[in-house]
């Protein structure tokens, strides 16, 4: 069963340990999503159903809104421990300037790279502080993080270059249609919505509503409210006190086991256990900004 070795969430997104010894369904993230091997075996993420590598030598990347899974090796016994970065676009923008100019259509240029010894070296340091530290100074943290995430991306790019990818991830779709259905669903993830109502609530057919969603956001709009849900249950198990019963019944679940059964599958570890290992730092945002 996979588990949770520590989480750290706080301004810069979220930062997880994982130890994985099962597959995840296609999700999305609205995140810079960085994943990293820690240790164990060589493994393997799909990014739009495109096998990656995740080796010693290897990252995996993945850019907001990109549909990915984790493809798990059933032929080894082997649990493989995962090094996985949910980087928030709008962090690196404060803590870093200028900011830049014209987008840019993707912020990572490729899914897999490889990665360079300075990068590994950051990596390891990271995992050795989450794996035997009871906690990180939040400033070392988030040091680590943005050197590793600059590192493994581009050691020679210009912050001015990565910037300006940075400032295409941040912006949100430009069909205001897709941004009134956007506002819909997120004042409305407890419920189980009826598609081809918002559409015309849109004043879109549901062909064209589906067409236009996925253009402006890369992601269906089932794919997006299940990001919406997720980011929901996250923050509630993180900053407040709310039974898993109240968290499930909130989203619109019908039984906690159902909310369980879906965490697990976006995550890959149950929502109690997410609860148990997060270290919350200072800053993490009352609500993601999706």
């Amino acid at each position: 069963m996979s588990s949770a070795i520590k989480i750290y969430q706080g301004r810069f997104g979220r930062v997880a340990l994982l130890d994985m010894d099962a597959p995840l369904v296609q999700h999305a993230h609205h995140h810079c999503h960085l994943l990293i091997k820690a240790a164990g075996p060589d493994t393997f993420f799909a990014v739009h159903d495109e096998v990656q590598p995740l080796t010693n030598e290897t990252a995996v990347l993945v850019n907001p809104w990109e549909p990915h899974s984790y493809r798990h090796r059933d032929t080894t016994d082997q649990h493989t421990i995962i090094l996985a970065m949910y980087i928030e676009p709008d962090w690196l923008t404060q803590i870093q300037h200028p900011l830049g100019g014209a987008g840019h259509p993707q912020f990572f240029p490729a899914p897999c790279v490889q990665m360079s010894a300075h990068a590994r070296k950051l990596a390891e340091e990271l995992t050795l502080e989450m794996w035997w530290s009871d906690s990180i100074a939040s400033a070392r943290l988030e040091g680590l993080l943005c050197e590793l995430m600059i590192s493994v991306i581009d050691p020679g790019r210009t912050w001015r270059e990565l910037s300006r990818r940075m400032d295409f991830a941040t912006r949100r779709p430009n069909d205001p249609r897709i941004r009134k259905a956007i506002a819909w669903l997120r004042e409305n993830t407890g419920g189980d919505p009826d598609m081809g109502r918002l559409a015309e609530h849109c004043g879109l057919s549901r062909a064209h509503f589906f067409s236009l969603f996925h253009r402006c956001t890369g992601v269906t709009p089932n794919v997006y409210l299940n990001v919406l849900r997720m980011e929901s249950a996250i923050q509630d198990l993180s900053a407040t006190s709310n039974s898993m019963t109240d968290i499930s019944y909130g989203l619109g679940f019908s039984a906690p086991a159902h909310f369980t059964r879906f965490f697990r599958q976006q995550l890959g570890i149950t929502p109690t256990e997410y609860r148990k290992v997060v270290q919350l730092y200072e800053g993490s945002p009352d609500q993601v900004q999706i």
